[in-house]
């Protein structure tokens, strides 16, 4: 009904190949020497644009697969709401209904889950696989840049350890880091105001009809109806604020965090406190958009993987420096390896987090200890 299964989705691309494997070509094309240097550049250069043109062919068949999945699951959403509703239209009305009608309406809704969770694995499968590859696209354009900046001399000149180690620490995961974000607005903007829309308009048309059949259930359904207008208006006001709050341009740094700490310590039940030391001001330049963000990427690693019960956010202001701390009473983990690690696996915070402190020539100071919770430290100099 809805294509292949999804566990046969993999073996249906022909540029499967591990990230690893990516690497280990590039380190192989570092490794190329010649006699003449300017023949190896341009022999690398041909290899990693191919490998970049076969990747772009897998990425161009994952999206069509993925925006496929995308279709079914909005309509099986789609069909699952109006389906939901005409449910508990029977369950407050199963009086003055038929066995058969009541059956039908149950049935309906049973099906239409189990068909959804089916898409729904698919669609999951194949985002990891499309984030996968693009991975593997953003390093070999890493690597096309470095190739590209190098002259001939300087090819000869490097060895194929430090030529591994140039290629890996340029501009590392950027480009990952910008999709990734835009899928999780793309996916919470599908799951929350758009889904709250779709089911707003059944409920529209269902009114409609028991407007017409039964005057008296359509009180009953208006309260529904308004308790999912007001949770989509919530919802689309929390993506806005995702995406750039607007206090931050027309307030500042402080009232956004104190705002942005308090609707964290409501939503995940943890207790978040915020602290400011100095005199309250406005930053210059793009300094308060980064803190907020750092802010931001801090308290979302404490709620998901730190298991805290409590977080603390202090931001210090000084005349020419701004410092942000936030510190959690959660697991702890350790810096060293967990660093390590991040150039082998997609999690992208801590990089994420060090990157925004260096653009604006800040410094992040990462403490933490297993079991003694962790301190994530901004400065910044203006």
């Amino acid at each position: 009904m809805y294509g292949r299964p999804a566990g046969r989705l993999a073996a249906s691309f022909p540029c499967d190949l591990p990230l690893t494997n990516l690497k280990g070509s590039t380190s192989a094309a570092a490794e190329t020497r010649a006699p003449h240097g300017s023949a190896a550049l341009a022999g690398a250069r041909f290899l990693v644009s191919e490998r970049i043109a076969d990747l772009d062919d897998a990425v161009g068949r994952l999206e069509q697969r993925l925006a496929e999945a995308e279709s079914q699951r909005a309509e099986l959403r789609e069909r699952l709401e109006g389906a939901e509703v005409i449910r508990r239209h029977v369950l407050n009305n199963f009086r003055h209904l038929l066995p058969v009608e009541v059956d039908e309406a149950f049935q309906t809704v049973l099906t239409l889950r189990v068909d959804l969770a089916t898409v729904e694995e698919r669609f999951r499968e194949l985002s990891a696989r499309l984030t996968e590859v693009r991975a593997g696209q953003d390093l070999l354009r890493t690597v096309m840049r470095s190739l590209e900046d190098l002259t001939p001399e300087e090819e000869e000149s490097v060895t194929a350890a430090e030529g591994a180690s140039r290629f890996r620490s340029a501009s590392r995961q950027v480009f990952q880091i910008i999709e990734e974000e835009r899928l999780r607005i793309a996916r919470d903007m599908h799951d929350g105001p758009a889904q709250s829309m779709a089911n707003l308009v059944l409920q529209a048309e269902v009114l409609e009809k028991l407007l017409l059949k039964d005057p008296t259930a359509v009180v009953a359904e208006l309260i529904d109806f308004k308790s999912v207008v007001r949770e989509a208006l919530e919802e689309t006001r929390r993506l806005i604020f995702d995406l750039r709050p607007m206090t931050l341009d027309d307030l500042g740094l402080v009232p956004t965090l104190r705002r942005y700490v308090k609707e964290y310590a409501e939503k995940s039940g943890l207790q978040a406190r915020f602290h400011v030391v100095g005199e309250e001001r406005r930053l210059p330049g793009n300094y308060e958009a980064v803190l907020f963000r750092i802010v931001q990427e801090a308290l979302t690693n404490a709620r998901k993987h730190a298991t805290a019960h409590g977080v603390e956010v202090t931001l210090t202001l000084q005349s020419h420096r701004a410092v942000a701390v936030v510190k959690d009473d959660g697991d702890g983990f350790d810096v060293v390896a967990t660093e390590a690690r991040q150039g082998r696996t997609r999690t992208l915070g801590l990089i994420s987090m060090r990157e925004r402190a260096d653009l604006e020539k800040g410094s992040l100071e990462i403490r933490s200890q297993i079991g003694r919770g962790t301190e994530v430290r901004a400065t910044f100099d203006f």
